[in-house]
């Protein structure tokens, strides 16, 4: 995995909220009906990313957590470093303490043309487009359940 679980559940649940119309809120529990997050994990990681500035969050019978920022603005990196620290990508994957031009393993030069690929895609990858090719997704999949089974689109 290149980012850990934590990782994955807050790209997840920050894609969920990208999709939320201006100005609302989602529930804690909502949220993990719809995301399958547990519901206690998911409360820390939005409560850490309300702290740091990603999310708003609000208390009352219409409150819980909406993006603090623009979906655009947001990278799948930049929620990365946020829940697993910056320099991730910059570890040894032999496991060795020091890894670099003068003391490389030998899975180095290899792994620095992949990290900067894997690099180059969470940086270039906002919240906004996950939330736009998930709507997508889920667009085609309710146009495919509509159509009766055997039946093709424009048969009689």
């Amino acid at each position: 995995m290149i980012y850990s679980r934590s990782a994955e559940y807050a790209i997840h649940a920050l894609t969920e909220l990208a999709i939320l119309p201006p100005g609302e809120f989602a529930l804690v529990k909502t949220l993990a009906a719809e995301t399958s997050i547990p519901s206690h994990f998911l409360a820390k990681l939005l409560q850490d990313m309300a702290r740091i500035g990603l999310l708003k969050s609000t208390k009352g019978p219409h409150g819980g957590f909406r993006l603090n920022l623009p979906p655009e603005e947001i990278s799948m990196l930049r929620i990365v470093e946020v829940i697993d620290g910056p320099g991730r990508f910059d570890r040894c994957l032999g496991g060795n303490a020091e890894c670099n031009e003068k003391v490389a393993c030998g899975m180095h030069d290899g792994w620095m043309v992949l990290r900067s690929r894997i690099i180059g895609y969470l940086g270039g990858t906002s919240i906004a487009d996950l939330a736009k090719a998930l709507g997508e997704k889920r667009r085609l999949l309710a146009g495919s359940r509509r159509r009766k089974p055997g039946k093709s689109a424009g048969r009689a």
